[in-house]
Parts: structure tokens; C-alpha cells; sequence
């Protein structure tokens, strides 16, 4: 059984991180006790994304998101800066916003925020030491593994093998050293995996160079419930419950291969092999035994219009005899690529980004292309979310495409930030000064719209729910 490390909290003192203004809209900083936590100030489950691509939803099906916003239009409900930078995607429980990030030259300090979701507002933030600091490059991953949250609280895991779960007022409830337990985690560009869960245990997949490891623990004492094998193959990707008609499977998604897993036990269940450039998308859920596969070639994508056969939908079958699970392509897409961004699907199609900016579309049952067309966007690294008849394609260069369901088409392109008018400070990039020169992800809640750059989250309110 794994030592659990408990210890108490000391808050850090109140101070402004950085300050970053756009088109006069402050910064907002506080610290202080969060009204949002009394039980009886208890928010409804709108309000909550509790992890990467909302735990393989990246569908909301009811709420009206913004639909134009410009950095000189006074559009935005809020920004805040975040301390160091990350990756991640921010996760939402009951109108708080919590973000992970790193700083250091070697990543010694690991962070963990929370802000307010209508203002703003930092209640709290919580530093780790990284127990295994690493250089930072340009070359390795900043805070990319996203945290998962529920009622009682997050997990966070940190690519230097720090696993800690807090309570939703950011008191620590446990915490375990991975490379203490299960020696050092060295990958191609570091770890970028997310933390899955489901209600009483969280996954954690440290693919690593050497001995890589799946492991269930559960979300109330951090002990081990399951440790096995990886999957021994390059993967950015993220673990994903894949609901069947006999319950959920783990899958996991690595080059060449594509893996189930039992979450109750950890028992492979079945693996598919014939994949190819499927290193940085995550399986996305599109039905009942059913699941998105995109393929990319990670770091060095193809060009336009070169595709490969690798995008598709998976199908999960169990033999009614030997009550064996096998998975096997439904079909495979003959154009349609992605870049980092996973595709997702509507009720009726699926949707490819690749790295040039073409969005393709696909009739789910088929497979057939119904359109390919480039997007302002670009090429996209957060997922897509899909709302109210409306697709969102976050470009990694700030620009938004929302693309209507009804017509296919382009309907309108926002953007998120404008190159700095003035030079950046001595020694300060101008990435830096407008927080970071990438859209890493995307989160959706009560008609908000949480955008993350490395350094900074910028907040949109629908027009409607002013």
C-alpha cells in the first residue's frame, strides 16, 4: 500500500502575480474565502466540467454560448492571469474555475488555482514542490496532464510524478510521489496524459520510456485499486470511458494500437493494432460501443488533403459465446486528418481539423465526406465543443470558428488576442506578454466560455445571460 503524505496548508499571501490589461479591461487577483462553498449555496451540475473534454462530453446539449467577441470590443467578462504556465485544460464545479500550471527553469513549483467564475476573483492558490524537477524546453510538456473535479473535491496530476488531491477550498486531502513509488517517468516530450475517473476511482497512465504503467487508485484515499502494464508505445493522448451495452471500457490510445481495459479490475480486454498516426488525439465517445479515433502525426502532421486511413469510428463487440470484447474500425475516413485537437461528433457527423485548418465532415454511420473546407480557425489543439446546433473550433493561434450544424458552414470567427502594441518588457517574450501565443483548450459552463492560454484565462459571457 502506498504512503500517503498529508500535511496542512498555508496560504500564500495576497499579491498580484502579473498584470496584463487588453483593450482596458483589468486584471482581476483576490484571494478569500469562496461563497460557492457552503452547502447550501450549491450550484447545479450546468455549472460543472470536471475534466479533460468534460470527462469524453464534449457535447452540451442545452445553454447559449457567446457567439462574437473581439479583443477591442470590451467582449470579455474577465481575464486573470496565471501563475507560471500550463497546458491544461481548466476544469468547473459549482462556478469555480481551477487551473494547473508549473514555473521554474527546471518546473520546481507545480500550482493549483481556483477563480471565480462570474468575476474572476483567485479564492486560492496552492503550490507543490516538484519532486523530480526537469529543464523546461521548448520540447517538453507545462502542466499539459489536465485535473479531474467532482462534489468532494480535485486530482491533480504533474508531469514530475506528483499526484494530490485537494477539497474544492484547496485543503490537501492526500498526496503520493509516483517516481518515489514506481521509479522515474522519462518520455518523448514528457507526460501529457489526463486524469479520467468515475465516481469512486481515478485513472492515472504514466506512458513512459521504460516499464510504463495504468493505474486505478481511488478518489478518497489515493490508495492503489489496480496498477498494470501500458501500453509501451508513443502517446500525448488521454485515458476514456467508453460506455457498452456491459459497461464501461478504459481505452487508451497510443501509437500503432488502440486498447480496453476493465476499469473495475484492469484486465485487457481487447486490443486494435492496425493504426496509424494516432500518437495525439484522445478516443472520443459517439454512441454506445462506439468511439472517434483521429489521427495526426503528432509534432510533424501532414499536409492538406493528404488524409490517412487511420481517422475514424471505432465499434467495441462482444462475442455472445465466449463473452470475449474485440474492436474493429465501423469505418475509416479516406481524407479527413487532425492536428492536436481530438475530432467530435453531433448526432448525425463527425468532425476532423487537420493541421492546415480544413475541417472535414463526415456522416457518422457511413464514414462518407459531406464537406471539407478550410476555417479561419487554422489548426486547432483544444477539442471542439459542440453547443446548441453550434460547433466551436478553437484555433491555437486565438482565432474561434463557429460552424452552424444546420448549414455546415461558417458563420462567424472571433478572435481572442491582438500582438502586443507596445514591446514587450526587457527580457520578456512578446508570447509572454500577451499570455502565451497558443490556445491550449477550452471549457464550457452556465453559458460561459473559459479560454486558456499558457499563462492567462479569458472568460466569455452569452449576450443572453447578462
Amino acid at each position: 500500500m502506498p504512503k500517503l503524505i498529508c500535511r496542512g496548508w498555508q496560504f500564500a499571501a495576497l499579491a498580484l502575480a502579473f498584470c496584463v490589461s487588453m483593450a482596458g479591461l483589468p486584471v482581476i487577483e483576490a484571494q478569500g474565502k469562496n461563497p460557492w462553498l457552503k452547502p447550501s449555496g450549491r450550484k447545479p451540475a450546468s455549472s460543472n466540467w470536471t475534466g479533460f473534454q468534460n470527462g469524453g462530453q464534449p457535447m452540451i446539449g442545452s445553454g447559449m454560448l457567446p457567439t462574437n467577441w473581439s479583443p477591442n470590443a470590451g467582449s470579455f467578462a474577465w481575464q486573470a492571469p496565471i501563475e507560471g504556465y500550463g497546458q491544461s485544460t481548466p476544469v468547473l464545479w459549482d462556478e469555480q474555475v481551477f487551473v494547473t500550471s508549473t514555473s521554474g527553469a527546471n518546473k520546481e513549483q507545480c500550482h493549483l488555482s481556483a477563480y471565480d467564475l462570474k468575476e474572476g476573483k483567485r479564492w486560492w492558490k496552492r503550490d507543490f514542490t516538484n519532486p523530480t524537477p526537469e529543464e523546461k524546453t521548448a520540447y517538453v510538456s507545462l502542466a499539459a496532464p489536465t485535473p479531474i473535479v467532482d462534489a468532494n473535491g480535485l486530482l491533480a496530476l504533474f508531469e514530475g510524478g506528483l499526484l494530490v488531491a485537494v477539497d474544492l477550498d484547496g485543503a490537501e486531502r492526500w498526496q503520493r510521489n509516483l517516481v518515489a513509488e514506481y521509479g522515474p517517468i522519462k518520455a518523448r516530450h514528457g507526460l501529457a496524459a489526463s486524469l479520467e475517473q468515475n465516481d469512486s476511482n481515478a485513472f492515472v497512465w504514466i506512458e513512459r520510456n521504460e516499464e510504463p504503467y495504468l493505474l486505478a487508485v481511488s478518489k478518497s484515499t489515493g490508495e492503489t485499486v489496480w496498477k498494470v502494464p501500458g501500453l509501451s508505445a508513443t502517446s500525448w493522448a488521454s485515458p476514456r470511458l467508453v460506455p457498452t451495452e456491459h459497461g464501461p471500457h478504459l481505452v487508451a490510445n497510443a501509437h500503432g494500437k488502440a486498447v480496453g481495459f476493465d476499469p473495475i479490475s484492469g484486465e485487457r480486454l481487447w486490443e486494435l493494432s492496425r493504426i496509424e498516426n494516432n500518437t495525439s488525439c484522445t478516443p472520443v465517445p459517439c454512441g454506445l460501443g462506439k468511439f472517434l479515433i483521429g489521427a495526426s502525426d503528432g509534432r510533424g502532421e501532414e499536409s492538406s488533403g493528404s488524409g490517412t486511413p487511420s481517422s475514424g469510428v471505432v465499434q467495441i463487440v462482444r462475442d455472445p459465446t465466449s463473452g470475449d470484447y474485440s474492436a474493429d474500425y465501423l469505418w475509416r475516413a479516406e481524407r479527413a486528418s487532425c492536428s492536436f485537437g481530438s475530432p467530435v461528433a453531433s448526432d448525425t457527423r463527425a468532425f476532423f481539423v487537420n493541421r492546415s485548418g480544413v475541417l472535414f465532415q463526415l456522416d457518422l454511420a457511413t464514414g462518407e465526406e459531406t464537406s471539407a473546407a478550410r476555417i479561419k480557425a487554422g489548426s486547432i489543439w483544444a477539442t471542439p465543443v459542440i453547443a446548441h446546433n453550434q460547433l466551436y473550433l478553437f484555433g491555437q493561434k486565438g482565432t474561434t470558428s463557429i460552424v452552424s450544424l444546420t448549414s455546415g458552414e461558417e458563420e462567424q470567427s472571433c478572435i481572442l488576442w491582438l500582438e502586443p502594441t507596445e514591446a514587450p518588457a526587457e527580457g520578456e517574450s512578446v508570447a509572454k506578454a500577451s499570455g502565451g501565443s497558443v490556445l491550449y483548450a477550452a471549457a464550457v459552463a452556465a453559458r460561459y466560455l473559459i479560454l486558456r492560454q499558457g499563462s492567462r484565462l479569458t472568460a466569455i459571457q452569452s449576450e443572453i445571460s447578462k
